[in-house]
């Protein structure tokens, strides 16, 4: 059961690097949740950071023992934190997608990140947490991020933390759940539907060279399938590719 166990700090270095010494110390129960107001060195994807005032946002990580998934199908957990999130703000506002591999868009704007660190045990995985940060409350952006937003900018209202993450809690565990089951096809589905631009011709960057492009599919591993106006195909790993916005 997810956020059983709710661990409350004021601040903090980085919720994904609490919660990783709660597993390698043992201390941690599936379905913990780790939630700060304020992280001192949040961080993103590829050691990208992220920009929070304190107090104002969803700054949180899940620890979950995934051990029945096997190491090739981790996306799934980014699959499912992304609809998880999706979810919740589909019952706030409207224009929500996700944005390849795990962003979560509101329209053309960026109102949450996922950060996912797992770690495997032979085949399988051994634990994972997932870590994200929601834009809730914050109304000034002041760093260099291109296209912030924050649901209260969207609706104007105030939004209690912990509410929310208990929420999110619920849809994760809503999600895990069809993934303990071996759903695969559901979450699948569920995540191209949801996915920023599906289907539509847009613009896409590669080092050297922008090119029109649809998304066509999801890989195995992840990977994000294209094709181009001519009908070739191509597979993008993260940050191999990005949208032009």
């Amino acid at each position: 059961m997810i956020n059983k166990n709710l661990i409350f700090l004021t601040e903090v270095e980085s919720t994904n690097n609490y919660a990783n010494q709660l597993v390698l110390s043992k201390a941690a129960e599936h379905g913990t949740v780790v939630l700060a107001q304020h992280q001192k060195k949040g961080r993103g994807q590829l050691g990208n950071s992220w920009e929070s005032e304190a107090g104002k946002n969803l700054l949180a990580s899940i620890i979950l023992f995934p051990k029945f998934l096997p190491a090739a199908k981790q996306f799934y957990l980014s699959k499912i934190a992304s609809l998880a999130l999706a979810d919740f703000l589909k019952t706030e506002t409207k224009g929500i997608s996700v944005k390849w591999p795990n962003d979560i868009y509101i329209l053309n704007k960026k109102a949450a990140g996922i950060l996912i660190e797992n770690s495997i045990k032979g085949q399988n995985l051994s634990s994972a947490i997932i870590g994200f940060g929601l834009n809730l409350n914050q109304e000034l952006f002041v760093s260099d991020a291109p296209n912030p937003i924050s649901l209260k900018q969207i609706t104007g209202k105030d939004y209690d933390i912990e509410m929310v993450a208990n929420a999110i809690s619920g849809y994760i565990n809503k999600w895990y759940t069809k993934l303990e089951r071996n759903h695969f096809d559901e979450i699948d589905s569920a995540y191209y539907n949801q996915l920023f631009r599906a289907n539509e011709w847009a613009v896409f960057a590669i080092p050297g060279k922008q090119f029109e492009a649809r998304i066509t599919g999801i890989g195995e591993f992840g990977q994000l399938i294209l094709e181009e106006k001519n009908q070739s195909i191509s597979e993008y790993m993260f940050k191999e590719v990005e949208f032009v916005i």
